[in-house]
């Protein structure tokens, strides 16, 4: 099991080939854990340079699909919207271990995993 670290451009092309599968995107950040389990239908990435504030990432990965997320209410929701985002730095850092990507950024730690093989 390799644990070494990728570029941005080689989590995305791996990243790539799990669309059309399902996935569950596990966050951590602080004191917050929550699951997503998503149909994901493709990936992409935004910029935003008029950010407000610095909570506001300047580049994000969106998980683009639909989905329910669970967090501490005893059933799961539907995601709000029809993606995923998750908050990219320049410090951020990339793993793939031939089944799990885990991506590490200041704010937390996001697991992304494949439901069905």
């Amino acid at each position: 099991m390799s644990r070494d670290y990728l570029s941005v451009e080689e989590f995305n092309e791996l990243l790539q080939q799990w669309s059309g599968k399902t996935i569950k995107v596990s966050k951590q950040e602080l004191e917050d854990h929550d699951e997503t389990f998503m149909q994901l239908n493709s990936i992409s990435y935004e910029t935003n340079t008029r950010r407000l504030d610095e909570y506001e990432p300047m580049h994000a990965l969106q998980l683009n699909g639909t989905g329910t997320i669970q967090t501490e209410t005893p059933a799961p929701q539907p995601l709000p919207s029809s993606f995923y985002e998750i908050p990219l730095e320049d410090t951020s850092l990339y793993q793939f271990d031939e089944s799990c990507f885990s991506l590490i950024t200041e704010r937390g730690t996001y697991r992304i995993e494949l439901i069905d093989q």
